[in-house]
C-alpha cells in the first residue's frame, strides 16, 4: 500500500512538474514570437543607411518573415503528426536563433537570409501555440491565450522601446541591439529540450495535433477567419514597421517614436488579456470585432488628419487598443471556430498561410506608395480602408458557428 501511495505520489509530482515546465515553455516561445520582428520598425533607417536599402526593399525585408510564415503554417502541423510537438517547438527555437544571430552581419544576403531563418522559427510557434493550448487546456483555452498573447505583446512592446536606446545608448549598433533578442530563444531552448526529455520519458506528453482533411480548405468560414487574420496582420506589421517613420515625419525624434511604437503596443495589453477571456463567454463575437476597429479606424484617422503632439498621442492609444485586441480576438477565432485540437491545427495553418500572404504585402506596399508620394496620406488613407475589411470580416467570423 505504502508503495502504490509512493508511486502513486511520484507520478503526481511528476505530471505537476510537466505541467509547469509546458505553462512556461508556452510563455517562453510566446516571449520570442514578435521581437525578431518590432525590433526592427524603429532601426530601419539606420539599416537602410548602413546596408544600402530603399524603403521597398526595407518593406520586403519586413514582409520576408510574414511569406516565410505564410510557406510554413500549412507544413507546420505534418511536422508536429511526424515529430513531437516539443521536438517541432525546439527546431523551430533553434532556426529562430541562427536567424537572429545570422541577420545581425551587415551585408544584404545575410540580412535577409538571417531573416527568413527566423522567419521560419516564429512560423512553427504561432501555428502550434493554438493547437496545444486547445489540446491541453481545453476548459481554459480562453485564459491560456490570454496569457500567452499578452505575454507575446509584452516583449515585442519592449523590443520596439529598447531598440534605438540598445543601439545608440550602449553603443551596441542595429547589429548588437537585435543580436540581444537571442537571449529569449535560448532561454526557451533550454526549457523545450527538458520538455523532449520529458516526452520520451512519459506519456503525458502533449498529443501530436494532425489531421489528413482537406475539408477546412473548403469551409467559408476558415476563409473568414483567414481573411480577416491576414489584414489585422497586414496593419500591425506595417505599423511596426511605419509608425516610427511617420512620426518622425511628424517631428519626433527617432528615440521618441521608437518609444511610441512601445507604448502602442503596451497600451493594448489589458485588450490583450481580457478579449479572449471575453470572446469566451460569448456565442457571438461580433461585437468585439466592431468595437475594437473602430478604435483602429479612429487612431489611423488621427495621424492622418493632424501632427499634434496630443491628437498623435490619443490615435497612438486608440491603434494600441485596437491591434492590441485584434490578433487575440483571431487567435481565439481558432479555438472557438475549431471542433478539437485537430481541426484547431489545421485552421491555425491553413488560416495563417493565406492571411500572412495578406499581411505579407503590406510594409513593402506602404513602402512603396511612400517611395512614389514621399508623404504618409496616401498610405493612411490605405491603413484606414484595410481597417473597414477587418472590420467586416471580424464581425463574420465572430458568429455563432464551427468550421
Amino acid at each position: 500500500m505504502e508503495l502504490r501511495k509512493s508511486i502513486a505520489h511520484t507520478k503526481s509530482e511528476s505530471n505537476s512538474t510537466y505541467i509547469f515546465l509546458l505553462v512556461a515553455g508556452i510563455v517562453l516561445v510566446a516571449f520570442n514570437l514578435r521581437p525578431a520582428i518590432t525590433s526592427v520598425g524603429p532601426l530601419v533607417g539606420k539599416i537602410q543607411a548602413d546596408v544600402g536599402l530603399a524603403h521597398w526593399s526595407a518593406g520586403l525585408l519586413m514582409s520576408l518573415p510574414l511569406l516565410v510564415f505564410a510557406a510554413m503554417s500549412p507544413i507546420v502541423p505534418k511536422l508536429a503528426s511526424r515529430f513531437s510537438n516539443e521536438m517541432t517547438m525546439l527546431i523551430g527555437l533553434c532556426s529562430l536563433l541562427i536567424g537572429i544571430g545570422i541577420r545581425s552581419i551587415p551585408v544584404t544576403f545575410f540580412l535577409f537570409t538571417g531573416t527568413l531563418l527566423a522567419g521560419m522559427g516564429i512560423a512553427i510557434g504561432n501555428v502550434l501555440l493554438p493547437a496545444v493550448v486547445k489540446d491541453k487546456f481545453p476548459q481554459k483555452f480562453g485564459l491560456m491565450t490570454s496569457v500567452y498573447s499578452t505575454s507575446m505583446g509584452f516583449v515585442a512592446s519592449l523590443a520596439s522601446g529598447l531598440s534605438v536606446p540598445l543601439a545608440d545608448g550602449l553603443n551596441l549598433g542595429w547589429q548588437g541591439a537585435l543580436v540581444v533578442w537571442g537571449i529569449p530563444a535560448i532561454i526557451a531552448i533550454m526549457v523545450w529540450a527538458l520538455l523532449v526529455k520529458s516526452n520520451q520519458r512519459s506519456q503525458n506528453s502533449i498529443k501530436k495535433v494532425s489531421s489528413n482533411s482537406n475539408e477546412v480548405w473548403r469551409s467559408p468560414l476558415a476563409w473568414q477567419i483567414a481573411i480577416f487574420m491576414g489584414f489585422q496582420s497586414f496593419l500591425f506589421y506595417v505599423t511596426i514597421s511605419w509608425l516610427p517613420e511617420i512620426l518622425q515625419s511628424r517631428g519626433m525624434s527617432s528615440n521618441t517614436a521608437g518609444w511610441m511604437l512601445s507604448f502602442s503596443q503596451l497600451v493594448g495589453l489589458p485588450a490583450s488579456f481580457f478579449i479572449p477571456v471575453i470572446a469566451g463567454r460569448f456565442r457571438s463575437q461580433s461585437w468585439i470585432a466592431l468595437l475594437l476597429n473602430i478604435c483602429s479606424f479612429a487612431g489611423y484617422g488621427g495621424l492622418l488628419l493632424s501632427s499634434s503632439y496630443p491628437i498623435a498621442i490619443i490615435s497612438i492609444i486608440l491603434i494600441g487598443i485596437g491591434l492590441g485586441g485584434t490578433f487575440p480576438l483571431a487567435l481565439s477565432y481558432i479555438g472557438l471556430r475549431a471542433r478539437n485540437a485537430a481541426q484547431a491545427a489545421e485552421l491555425s495553418g491553413m488560416a495563417q498561410s493565406t492571411g500572412y500572404i495578406l499581411a505579407a504585402v503590406g510594409p513593402m506596399f506602404i513602402g512603396f506608395l511612400y517611395d512614389k508620394t514621399h508623404m504618409w496620406t496616401i498610405p493612411l488613407i490605405t491603413l484606414l480602408l484595410v481597417s473597414v475589411v477587418v472590420m467586416l470580416f471580424g464581425m463574420i467570423s465572430g458568429r455563432d458557428r464551427y468550421i
